[in-house]
């Protein structure tokens, strides 16, 4: 954890591999693609599109580590380096910027790495921050590694 100009930051990185193809794992980081693999997700599609584009917004209601309403902003989305940057705002709590990389490690098989970055916008959200382990981290993100196994095996 670090302070940024007087506000917690927490830094939190995490990978796992997973045996897919890049090209198939890719495209479920993403407001649709969540949805197929991710209970409870779901999503308020501003843009009114399903594909992704840099600089769309969409908005979710309850969502990992979520108070409130959070507005997401596409920083990054480069499908051809399988690459997807997204900032996650909720309002006077904290901000998180979320970023994606899929490298593949062979034909059908990928490692996956998700850091989150996130600034206190508040007490609140500071204190979130200063609560966040690295461990609880790396179970959430393990979760995510089961829930896509889980995915693909349903698939068959």
């Amino acid at each position: 954890m670090a302070s940024i100009h007087g506000r917690t930051a927490g830094n939190y990185v995490a990978e796992f591999e997973i045996a897919q193809a890049a090209d198939v794992l890719f495209p479920l980081f993403s407001p649709e693609g969540e949805k197929l693999w991710m209970p409870g997700w779901d999503y308020e599609n501003i843009m009114g599109r399903l594909e992704l584009n840099e600089d769309d917004v969409f908005v979710t209601t309850s969502h990992d580590h979520a108070v409130n309403a959070v507005i997401w902003i596409v920083k990054k989305y480069c499908p051809e380096t399988y690459e997807v940057q997204l900032y996650r705002v909720e309002a006077e709590e904290k901000v998180g910027l979320v970023a994606i990389k899929c490298h593949p490690l062979g034909r059908n098989s990928t490692k996956v790495r998700v850091a989150y970055t996130y600034i206190g916008l508040s007490e609140r959200g500071r204190r979130f921050i200063e609560n966040f382990t690295e461990e609880a981290y790396q179970e959430f993100i393990e979760e995510w590694r089961t829930l896509l196994i889980e995915y693909f095996a349903n698939k068959l």
